[in-house]
């Protein structure tokens, strides 16, 4: 019997497969528990449309992270802390600062935690940070931190 998953099923697949089991296990496991559904041919088509979709919907977001990442490659944003000797911050810049930092130098909103920083900043002077927006698209900021 061919059924569509509901959840995903250990060692069978995963939330939307169309897979081929005993008809015993259909009936007395899967389909009472509503792990899966009958694969009838509307249903078929509806996964389709549904997966064709999802496919699409996933390509526009790529997309839009590739086009915004070429907008931030290379870009420069400026960072004020208040410092004391030696070019010491009191404190640290960390990812909001930056992100906050974009949005109001160059109208760019992203969310902080795509702004990848290994360690806060805690001195005066440039540096390069990792912004990553999609698996397939990342850029590459400066980030200049100034004394105010």
């Amino acid at each position: 019997m061919k059924v569509i998953l509901v959840a995903d099923v250990k060692s069978l697949g995963k939330k939307g497969d169309l897979v081929q089991v005993a008809d015993g296990y259909a009936r007395n496991y899967l389909l009472p528990r509503g792990l899966a559904t009958e694969a009838t041919e509307g249903k078929v088509k509806q996964l389709a449309q549904q997966q064709a979709s999802a496919a699409k919907k996933k390509m526009k977001e790529e997309e839009k992270s590739k086009e915004l990442a070429a907008r931030l490659d290379g870009l420069t944003v400026r960072v004020c802390g208040k410092a004391g000797e030696g070019g010491r911050l009191f404190g640290s810049v960390n990812n909001k600062d930056i992100a906050e930092a974009l949005e109001k130098e160059h109208g760019i909103e992203i969310d902080k935690r795509k702004i990848l920083l290994t360690e806060p900043i805690k001195k005066l002077g440039t540096y390069p940070v990792e912004v990553k927006l999609h698996p397939q698209a990342q850029a590459r900021l400066v980030v200049h931190v100034l004394a105010e």
